[in-house]
């Protein structure tokens, strides 16, 4: 289930994630815009309503609403780092497109790898359902070898990174 795409936008490396959803435009966008939603199966819910020059509080950084166009785009800055959902009408449901600008290239296997998991929840919200952040993770490993080949970038970053999380109690 590999969907993440490496991209270059502005000369910076971005992440670039589409889904066609069985949901209408209106579903989804609540899904990527209402805070309660957000919270069932996005790492952060970031407190906002959203609109355009708003700034919101998440997971103890600072973010700014750069475009809020219902139900089409919703675009921020987080961290210095650049998000968007893009939402279009497709067949009987919705395109969404979820762009993640970064920093830092070597990452990008490992932040491909965190949305991947989280993505895998979207569906489940949509239809009502719940899947929990640590059910999603059980594959994080493996997922983030594809993305390592896939990318050609060093596995190093995102191996520490799930070693860490395999010694949490």
């Amino acid at each position: 289930m590999i969907h993440g795409t490496l991209e270059t936008i502005d000369g910076r490396p971005a992440l670039r994630f589409e889904r066609t959803l069985a949901y209408p435009v209106e579903r989804v966008w609540r899904a990527v815009s209402v805070p309660a939603e957000l919270e069932r199966w996005f790492p952060a819910a970031a407190d906002w309503t959203p609109a355009a020059g708003e700034t919101f509080e998440a997971a103890g950084a600072t973010g700014e609403v750069t475009e809020a166009d219902p139900p089409h785009r919703l675009a921020w800055t987080f961290a210095g780092q650049l998000y968007s959902f893009d939402l279009a009408a497709h067949e009987d449901g919705c395109r969404l497109v979820f762009t993640h600008v970064i920093d830092d290239r070597d990452l990008a296997a490992q932040t491909a790898t965190g949305w991947e998991t989280y993505f895998s929840r979207l569906e489940p919200h949509l239809a009502g359902e719940y899947l929990s952040e640590e059910v999603a993770h059980e594959t994080w490993e493996e997922i983030h070898e594809r993305y390592v080949e896939r990318f050609g970038v060093d596995p190093g970053p995102g191996r520490r990174f799930a070693a860490q999380l395999r010694a949490r109690p």
